[in-house]
């Protein structure tokens, strides 16, 4: 296959505490949980162009011995409900994409698909939805459930919910509502219709009661790298946020996921590749290095052990030597692709506990490059131009510091290499992904109150 050209996307991964486990205890870091943190944020990317911001979200505090006392990061606290949060950034912003995550485990298509329909209004057609499921206890037991949800169970729920909020999102065409103050028809109940779907989770009349999204629809993003996360990607996502740590194993990703596309009728340019990357930008290699080291070294061993815990398996590893290898982990039903990465890179670099946490700390497994601005840029660029991925989300070790060198040291270099854009191009989330805008795919107009 020939090397590619073109431009790269950059999403800009918003963790408020920095993505480094230990950023947030950085002398530099700012407290990052206000509006107008956000704001400052989301403005700073939008000036260097990036193509959208991202936001995590989780459903369940982690009180648990691994993430207890303060020491975990946010323990699973976040300051806002990101579809909130990007409602207020949408007045705050003019641009730039905003996506949200949101998980089809406990949620509820129709509120979901109402409510990403609305931030997409708001901002004149800039809004994503990340889909995820939930393996984890906590959220289960917010929810209801005694135990996780089991790993083929929740990607059945998260087959039939996109099904349905994509029909919903459908179910109002563009030109529904005519507002015609002459005849006093206000909408054409033609273009509305009812998706009536009966299925093995859901029951959903329809059709949406709010006017069809500027996008069509939402982008969806998806962030499953397991056989059955791959296969509802090809289905169904326009974006996937993945994680591999060699150029091999991006390529292999890569060609995979856009190879299952044609069966669903899709092509290549249908879905886009974005990598999470964790960047340390130093003017010279040895700053870059030092950043670093002082990041590594505010990392607790309680903190380190969580995340194995968190990544691993919901085993306790403090009853294992830290200095030895890693232990053989049972089948976990929570996130099946990032344990499998977590034992292949233990093995492949014969890390011990100690030296694999460490070596997660930044980017829980997500690519960590740490180097001048020349040497990142030609990581990218490798990456990138031996079709290993359409571009990368920025995960910032601290906020605002991380960004900012991003933004500062490395964005230039990308532009001086043809790799990203100077201006937007288009308004909508769509348009700088390169992404066709959906038609509506009913026909047949809603029954009459009578019927």
């Amino acid at each position: 296959m020939s090397k590619r050209t073109g431009t790269l996307s950059l999403g800009a991964f918003l963790l408020f505490t920095g993505h480094h486990v230990a950023g947030w205890r950085h002398a530099s870091a700012s407290d990052g949980t206000t509006l107008a943190d956000f704001v400052q944020l989301a403005r700073l990317a939008e000036a260097a162009k990036f193509d959208a911001l991202f936001l995590a979200d989780g459903v369940a505090a982690r009180l648990d011995e691994a993430g207890a006392a303060g020491h975990k990061a946010h323990n699973g606290f976040y300051p806002f409900e990101p579809i909130t949060l990007l409602s207020a950034l949408a007045g705050a912003t003019t641009r730039i994409g905003l996506v949200a995550t949101a998980s089809t485990s406990f949620s509820d298509p129709f509120n979901l698909a109402r409510q990403f329909a609305s931030l997409d209004r708001l901002s004149d057609g800039r809004a994503g939805w990340n889909l995820v499921t939930s393996g984890d206890l906590g959220s289960a037991y917010n929810f209801g459930h005694a135990a996780p949800v089991a790993h083929a169970d929740r990607y059945a729920r998260a087959e039939e919910f996109i099904d349905v909020a994509t029909a919903l999102w459908d179910s109002v065409e563009d030109d529904a509502f005519r507002r015609d103050r002459a005849s006093g028809d206000y909408v054409d109940r033609a273009k509305l219709h009812r998706i009536d779907h009966a299925g093995r989770h859901f029951a959903v009349r329809g059709p949406l009661n709010i006017p069809r999204p500027p996008q069509g629809r939402p982008v969806v993003v998806q962030a499953g790298s397991s056989e059955p996360g791959k296969e509802l990607a090809a289905r169904t996502a326009e974006a996937v946020f993945t994680a591999q740590q060699t150029l091999a194993d991006a390529v292999g990703f890569y060609t995979d996921l856009k190879g299952r596309l044609a069966k669903h009728g899709r092509t290549p340019d249908d879905l886009k590749i974005l990598p999470g990357v964790l960047p340390v930008v130093g003017r010279s290699e040895s700053e870059a290095r030092e950043k670093f080291e002082a990041l590594q070294e505010l990392v607790q061993p309680v903190v380190g052990l969580g995340l194995l815990r968190e990544y691993g398996a919901d085993i306790d590893f403090s009853q294992f030597d830290l200095d030895g290898p890693l232990p053989e982990l049972p089948e976990t039903e929570g996130g099946k692709s990032r344990q499998a990465l977590l034992i292949d890179l233990a093995r492949r670099e014969n890390l011990s506990l100690r030296a694999l946490y460490l070596r997660i700390a930044g980017a829980r497994g997500h690519w960590q490059l740490v180097g001048t601005p020349t040497q990142i840029a030609d990581q990218l660029e490798e990456r990138f131009t031996n079709h290993g991925a359409d571009g990368f989300n920025i995960m910032a070790p601290t906020l605002p510091g991380g960004l900012v060198d991003f933004i500062e040291l490395v964005v230039p270099e990308l532009r001086r290499r043809g790799l990203f854009r100077t201006e937007y191009q288009g308004t909508t989330l769509r348009d700088h992904l390169g992404l066709k805008r959906p038609q509506s795919r009913y026909a047949a107009p809603l029954a009459t109150a009578a019927e």
